[in-house]
């Protein structure tokens, strides 16, 4: 394969928020720092699981300056773009890059559901808005946009588009896209509970979610697949998967970061529209996050 510049977990971060709701940077760094330790290639801030758009413009910004200041270097800083408008995504991405991003992860225009000439056209325009790298987010299922793999095709001449985020739940996309565009691009996964399948078909990286709660478990489970250790990874992942299938809900966000308050890194406070959860779903979802607390295996080296 292409050595390509982006690699390895790429984690999609919470925005942490104190009791008032107001943002929470300290408690976003510290969990940036315990990801950062574990061996993360990259970190992800603002994107769907940070609820980018509850956030005010100025608060994504200051939460980009902060990580960046935290990380100092030593792994690259992204920032999602989400934007209602193909104008302001472009004032965002020249905005980041004065505060010193290292790149971004690129949605559709929220809200509108584009024609592929339109989608096509957001996504260029957008690149051509920064000169950093940027990873193109194709989630049809949560954002009803789906760039195909004839589309990625379209785009390759795009020489700061970088990466994809395949979240399309389909599979057999990671091997059409490798017919389509060859290694082009570095090929992420952003559904948590397809990685062991997607990592058997050949990619390059991982958008992870519900790992965030499990920062050392989800790195290790990694690098058994980069080292081909199939049947340690499978048993690793009978463990993981119903952690991991936090990520699939409606309420992805709500289940992870409860995981992360439950394994001391954050809390699970949401904004508004989102309310907390409570009653028997609540139950049942700590259950399932505590038994896998409860029950975390013992790793060996690989």
């Amino acid at each position: 394969m292409a050595k390509h510049s982006w690699t390895g977990v790429f984690p999609a971060v919470t925005t942490q928020f104190k009791p008032d709701m107001s943002l929470d940077l300290e408690a976003t760094v510290r969990h940036c720092e315990a990801l950062i330790v574990s061996g993360v290639s990259g970190l992800i801030m603002a994107g769907s699981l940070g609820e980018n758009q509850t956030l005010e413009p100025a608060e994504k910004r200051a939460l980009i300056s902060e990580i960046v200041k935290t990380t100092a270097g030593r792994v690259p800083v992204l920032s999602g773009v989400a934007e209602m408008s193909t104008s302001a995504a472009c004032q965002y991405v020249r905005d980041c890059e004065k505060l010193g991003a290292n790149g971004f992860m690129v949605m559709p225009a929220m809200v509108y559901k584009a024609e592929p000439a339109e989608a096509m056209n957001h996504f260029r325009k957008v690149a051509a808005a920064t000169q950093l790298p940027w990873m193109l987010y194709n989630n049809p299922v949560g954002y009803p946009v789906d760039i195909t793999p004839a589309h990625f095709s379209q785009l390759a001449n795009i020489p700061n588009l970088v990466a994809l985020k395949e979240s399309s739940a389909n599979t057999r996309r990671i091997t059409e896209l490798r017919i389509e565009v060859g290694d082009r691009f570095s090929i992420f996964v952003g559904v948590d509970d397809l990685i062991l399948e997607s990592s058997i078909l050949g990619i390059d990286g991982w958008v992870a979610g519900s790992g965030i709660a499990f920062p050392t478990e989800n790195q290790y489970f990694w690098e058994l697949t980069r080292a081909g250790k199939w049947d340690e990874a499978r048993e690793l992942y009978r463990w993981f998967y119903p952690l991991l299938k936090l990520d699939t809900h409606i309420k992805f966000v709500h289940y992870i970061k409860l995981a992360v308050q439950e394994a001391g890194l954050g809390s699970e406070r949401v904004r508004e529209p989102r309310i907390p959860l409570s009653g028997e779903e609540r139950d049942r979802i700590l259950a399932i996050i505590r038994n896998g607390i409860a029950n975390k295996p013992k790793l060996g080296k690989i």
